[in-house]
Parts: C-alpha cells; sequence; structure tokens
C-alpha cells in the first residue's frame, strides 16, 4: 500500500489544536497591533497628566490650567500614536473581522460624546474639582468598559483584565475623591499599562 505523505495525512486533534491557537494569536496580533503603540502611550499619557493634576490638587505645585494643558496634549500625542498603529495593521484584517474593529472603534467616538454632553451639561453645577473629577470619571468609566468589552469581543485577557483593573481604580477614586482618583489613574493604571505594553512587545518579539 502506498503511504500518504506527509503533507497529505490528517491533522491530530492535537495538532489542530496547535494550529487554532497559533492562528487566533497571529489574529489578535494583527487587531491589537503593536502593544508597545497602543498601551504604553496611554500608560505614560496617564501617569504624567493625571500627575500633574495630583501634584494641583495635593500640592498646588502646578496650577489646575497647566496641569491640564499637559494631560491633554498628551492624550491628543497618544491618540494620533494608536490611530497610527491601528493604520499600519488595518490593511492585514478582511471581513467580518474588518466589520467588527470598526463598529468596535466607532463606539469610542459614541460613547466619549456622551461624555462631553454630560460633563458640559452638569459641571456648571460643581465646584471646579468636583467638575474635574466628574471628568475624569466618566472619561475613564468609558476607556474601561471600552477594554473590557474589545477583550472578550476578540477574547483577549490581556485587554480584558486591563479594562477590569481600570474600573477598579476607577470607582475606588470616585469614592475617594478628586486627589486619590488623579494619584490611582497616575500610578494604577498609568503605570500598569506602560509596564503591560512594554512586556507584551518583549513577549511578541521573542515568539515572533
Amino acid at each position: 500500500m502506498d503511504r500518504l505523505d506527509d503533507d497529505d495525512r490528517p491533522l491530530s486533534p492535537e495538532e489542530m489544536l496547535r494550529l487554532i491557537e497559533e492562528q487566533q494569536a497571529t489574529t489578535t496580533r494583527r487587531l491589537g497591533g503593536d502593544p508597545l503603540l497602543t498601551h504604553t502611550p496611554w500608560g505614560i499619557t496617564w501617569f504624567a497628566g493625571f500627575g500633574a493634576l495630583f501634584l494641583n490638587y495635593a500640592y498646588g505645585l502646578l496650577s489646575r490650567s497647566t496641569a491640564l494643558a499637559v494631560l491633554f496634549a498628551l492624550m491628543v500625542l497618544s491618540m494620533a500614536t494608536t490611530l497610527f498603529a491601528q493604520r499600519t495593521v488595518s490593511g492585514q484584517v478582511r471581513g467580518e473581522a474588518a466589520d467588527r474593529g470598526m463598529m468596535y472603534g466607532i463606539s469610542w467616538s459614541f460613547g466619549f460624546a456622551c461624555v462631553v454632553a454630560i460633563c458640559v451639561r452638569l459641571s456648571l453645577l460643581l465646584p471646579s474639582e468636583e467638575s474635574g473629577l466628574l471628568w475624569a470619571v466618566t472619561s475613564m468609566t468609558v476607556v474601561a468598559v471600552l477594554y473590557a468589552v474589545g477583550g472578550a469581543l476578540w477574547r483577549v485577557r490581556t485587554m480584558f483584565f486591563l479594562g477590569a483593573w481600570l474600573a477598579a481604580l476607577n470607582v475606588a477614586g470616585a469614592i475617594a475623591g478628586p486627589t486619590v482618583h488623579a494619584l490611582l489613574m497616575s500610578v494604577g493604571a498609568g503605570g500598569v499599562f506602560t509596564v503591560v505594553g512594554v512586556v507584551q512587545r518583549a513577549r511578541q518579539r521573542g515568539g515572533a
């Protein structure tokens, strides 16, 4: 009897599972882009931006306008970096995955449009520091929820963990007040996002 060539023989269950896992890992990398360009810039932004707000709230070392200018300037840079990273990989994804990614991206715009509408309306009724807390908590709520949803959508545990971690810090800071919230967002959120981006990039390079 002629024997089947190695390339023609059916794959064993173990080989099929390994192939599926490799394909899922590849898809995840393509959808998520370079973690050093997606997670780390936001980590640095929150570390420095909310750190500046903490220095304002706790010690008065920076004016509120200066602290906000630092945060907003870094947010613009991070947004540009993230868009560049996502555009780099968007051409590699087609079909249902591309549609899902597009709708997920648009959801961020919807979320922040709601934040702006709510905060503009309610900020006029609050003291300055409480107004700042309102903007920070609602904004980070959108980020936390959409990170967790994105992790569930694409079954990326790290992304889901980051969303859950951010939500926990956000709740604690909202209860404790603007000074503690700024500290938690700076050290807890900014520090973790920065480290995760660097570690994931190192793992990707090691597994390439």
